[in-house]
């Protein structure tokens, strides 16, 4: 068959290798024999030829279809899976067969399409025999393709077994080479359009193709000539079309194109036929009438024209020459063109609408009765019922047709039928033969036709499939596709597996070694056993609900065994010379029988316990574990800088943390006292101990020879200078009368001039005995003790009369109080006044701003909805 395609398209263009995949040997397949080899070939070789031809036209045009029709015709028969529509069985390649011409050239049995002929025939001549028909020149009963429908005549029932082309009966059925049913020659059949030649393909089911013949032909417009394919030489050279059009004034300005060129549109402005009225139109549209009349004078000087508008001669006057009366018995002649003809008295005998009788009236003007309402004796349309009714008037009665509509189900039920029932317009319903659908046709007599639905069957993939008719799916199997399976392997070996084909159900299982790694280091030695892609359903065209509603899923696969490596494993303490060989994924573990001897968290001390498991180890070197004994001795360790407190915490590694303990130091004054961390304190040289000490004030110690303080700064030592103290000092005479400041290093000096030590001189009486006294002294003396006698005599006089003061008091104190309580209640009506005014403006000031608050809330809330508003319409009508 492969041979077979290659020749039938030979006068196309070269053809391009099939694809590198297409070219995969079958060696690998499960089952398969040479003609499916034979086939599979076959089909891929006819993928690769027709690529190339429907590539190169649009797949809308008429020839990519016919190309399409041929293709699938090819696919189907070279597989075996043309079925007939009739019986729905499978076409064998010795079953002899007909082919429809007309439309759908589809492929039935001989014998099938010979009985449904029959039967059609058959039924036309029932039809014929239980509805006589008056018509003597009854056209030829005919015959439909189950398919199309398209019509034969009776003389065209098929008798023979022929090849599609029609050559050849009886073909040959036994060569494998040939196409099933194809006499394998030439099939020189009239291509279409009557273009005079035959095409050139071998026999071959389906139409035939355009017709690849070389000719010149022009474009549409004419202006092109070029060479071209017979069937494609039709064409468009994309230039304007210049071709002059029906007003042959203008000139087609479209493409270039096929059939008639449009009405000419130019726009002008043109008068009616009678030249009363301008209008703009286009050129096409030129000649037009206006709704006006004519109203030019006539011949004869008395009437006007009364046509429409219209160009000419208005003609002659129609009341000139013999005239007659309106019912047309009596002529007159010679009567004048603007007197009216008299009326002749007669019966105006005129016949009705109804074509049977004439008008009863005298001659008289205008048209007769629309109705006749003579009175006549009636029968209905079934001829069951008779009555007197006005002629104008049909007779039904309302009895029921009973007879059974040429469908042979359904009674006709019309009222007042005729006897010509019409044909039954229910549908027919009825399960066709694929048991899939139903009759859509209208009821009818006789088998259905057959279902004209065709079932792609396709792979997995759906790279390759072919057209069956439904019903006879179930007997089909899926093609082979030659195209690499695409589900992605879900196991690690995805890239480094050995692709194979498309195929339905689960893909083979991974025959790579599993490779994977343990957590130990190890790999594991056994086949894939990784998880594997959910499988393709199964190959059924129509899968059942409960089929549907099952999810697929990927298998997950089982994990690696453990590993089976032999390792030397230490106990549990990690000493030396204590391993054992173990298995790798064994993990128990040991105690041998030495101690521990791992160093303690505290890092100066180890553990005495025996071997046991290390928890927590910090590195590969520190085998401290919090499973080893806790020391409780407390920190022995020196501090450093060293210092009298100890450390707190219980015995750990490292150094000890610093000490924070506080330090009291005063001042070199004695003022304040200075609180230091010891590891701050003990951490400065003594310079800097000395000057942190300074409370950086004035000295606050006395000086040795005077009352004063030391002028400098707080410092260290002794003060410097104590008797150079610059302070200044009263001094006074021995009465203390006489007084005068003196600096207090010369106070120093008086003194120690007198014979006294100035540091056991006391505070009082420093400075005092100094000034000598003089005259002034004793007079102030003398009037010191006057005073002092004249102050003991009033208080001596105060304590004899105390009631009469005491009473002048008490009186004026009530006389303030009641003063004073009248002052007090009208300063608290005062107060309650203007409480009651606050409270008042209190309210109003509420009142309004609740009242206007709720207004604006509601002002608010009707701009938000306009807003809002605003938005759907926006996005219900977005701006272009």
């Amino acid at each position: 068959m492969a041979g077979t395609a290659t020749t039938e398209f030979r006068w196309k263009s070269p053809q391009q290798p099939p694809p590198p995949q297409q070219l995969i040997s079958d060696s690998d397949s499960d089952s398969g024999s040479d003609s499916d080899n034979h086939q599979h070939r076959h089909n891929d070789l006819s993928n690769s030829i027709f690529k190339a031809y429907l590539d190169c036209h649009s797949s809308s045009s008429p020839s990519s279809i016919d190309l399409a029709k041929i293709q699938s015709f090819l696919a189907s028969s070279s597989s075996g899976a043309v079925s007939c529509l009739i019986c729905l069985e499978r076409i064998k390649r010795t079953d002899p067969t007909w082919s429809c011409t007309s439309l759908c050239f589809a492929v039935f049995h001989l014998f099938c399409i010979q009985s449904w002929a029959r039967q059609c025939l058959d039924l036309q001549a029932a039809r014929a025999v239980t509805r006589p028909s008056s018509n003597p020149t009854e056209p030829e009963a005919v015959w439909n393709c189950p398919k199309c429908r398209s019509s034969y005549q009776k003389s065209k029932i098929p008798r023979r077994y022929l090849c599609y082309c029609g050559k050849e009966e009886d073909p040959p059925a036994d060569n494998p080479w040939i196409l099933p049913h194809s006499c394998g020659e030439v099939c020189e059949r009239p291509l279409s359009n009557n273009c005079g030649h035959y095409c050139l393909l071998l026999c071959h089911p389906g139409p035939c193709a355009s017709c690849p013949k070389l000719v010149k032909a022009k474009c549409f417009c004419g202006g092109v000539e070029d060479v071209r394919r017979c069937g494609h030489k039709q064409f468009s050279c994309g230039d304007v079309c210049e071709r002059v059009l029906d007003c042959d004034i203008h000139n087609c300005r479209e493409i270039c194109h096929d059939g008639e060129c449009p009405p000419c549109r130019e726009r002008a402005v043109y008068k009616c036929c009678c030249g009363k009225v301008k209008e703009e139109k286009d050129c096409c549209e030129r000649v037009f009438r206006c709704e006006a009349s004519c109203e030019n004078m006539l011949n004869c000087g008395k009437h006007v024209c009364e046509r429409g508008c219209h160009s000419g001669e208005c003609g002659l006057c129609p009341y000139q020459g013999k005239r007659s009366c309106p019912c047309g018995k009596r002529f007159y002649q010679g009567l004048s063109c603007d007197v009216v003809a008299p009326l002749c008295g007669g019966t105006c005998d005129k016949v009705l609408g109804c074509g049977y009788h004439r008008c009863p009236e005298r001659c008289h003007r205008g048209p007769c009765l629309e109705t006749c309402r003579i009175v006549v004796t009636k029968s209905c349309r079934c001829g069951g019922t008779k009555k007197q009714v006005p002629c104008h008037q049909e007779l039904a009665c309302e009895r029921k047709c009973q007879r059974v509509r040429d469908c042979a189900r359904h009674a006709c039920r019309r009222r007042c039928c005729d006897g010509e029932c019409p044909p039954c317009s229910e549908i027919c319903g009825k399960k066709l033969r694929c048991r899939n659908h139903k009759c859509q046709s209208p009821c009818h007599q006789g088998p259905c036709a057959p279902c004209p639905i065709m079932v792609t069957i396709s792979c997995a993939c759906g790279e390759t499939h072919f057209e069956v008719p439904c019903g006879t799916e179930t007997n089909q199997k899926p093609p082979r596709c030659r195209k690499l399976c695409h589900v992605t392997p879900l196991c690690r070996h995805g890239q480094n597996q050995k692709p194979h084909k498309c195929h339905y159900g689960a893909c083979p299982p991974c025959r790579l070694l599993c490779d994977e790694e343990y957590p130990c280091g190890h790999k594991c030695k056994l086949r894939c056993h990784g998880p594997r892609p959910p499988p393709n359903r199964e190959f059924i065209l129509k899968p059942t609900k409960k089929m549907l509603n099952i999810q697929a899923e990927s298998t997950p696969g089982s994990p690696c065994p453990r590993c089976p490596e032999l390792v030397w494993r230490p106990c549990v303490g990690h000493h030396l010379a204590a391993e054992r060989k173990m298995v790798c994924s064994d993990r128990t573990q040991f105690a041998c029988d030495n101690l521990c001897g791992n160093p303690l968290p505290c890092g100066n001390h180890y553990c005495s316990f025996i071997c046991h498991a290390l928890d927590i180890r910090s590195s590969s070197l520190d085998k401290r574990s919090e499973s080893c004994e806790k020391c409780d001795l407390r920190c022995q360790k020196e501090r450093t800088p060293r210092c009298q407190h100890p450390c707190p915490r219980r015995c750990h590694p490292g150094d000890c943390p610093p000490c924070k303990t506080l330090v009291k130091r005063s001042c070199h004054c004695g003022a304040m006292v200075h609180a230091f961390e010891c590891i701050y304190y003990n951490t400065m040289s003594e310079k800097d101990q000395m000057k942190v000490r300074s409370c950086r004030g004035p000295c606050h110690r006395k000086l040795p020879n005077c009352t004063h303080l030391c002028p400098e700064i707080c410092h260290p030592g002794q003060c410097p200078l104590p008797e150079k103290c610059g302070k200044k000092v009263v001094v006074r005479c021995k009465c203390l009368t006489l007084k005068k400041e003196w600096v207090c290093q010369d106070v120093q000096a008086a003194h120690m001039a007198t014979g006294s030590d100035p540091k056991e001189v006391s505070k009082n009486q420093f400075g005092v005995g100094l000034l000598p006294c003089d005259s002034n002294c004793k007079s102030k003396l003398q009037m010191a003790e006057s005073v002092l006698k004249q102050r003991n005599v009033k208080e001596t006089e105060e304590k004899e009369e105390p009631s009469g003061k005491n009473a002048s008091k008490r009186r004026k104190r009530r006389e303030r109080g009641q003063d004073i309580q009248e002052t007090t209640r009208l300063q608290k009506l005062a107060v309650i006044t203007k409480r009651i005014v606050m409270v008042v403006m209190l309210m109003t000031m509420l009142a309004a701003v609740s009242y206007y608050g709720y207004k604006g809330l509601l002002w608010l809330s009707d701009w938000m909805n306009e807003v809002e508003e605003q938005r759907q319409k926006s996005r219900r009508y977005p701006r272009i």
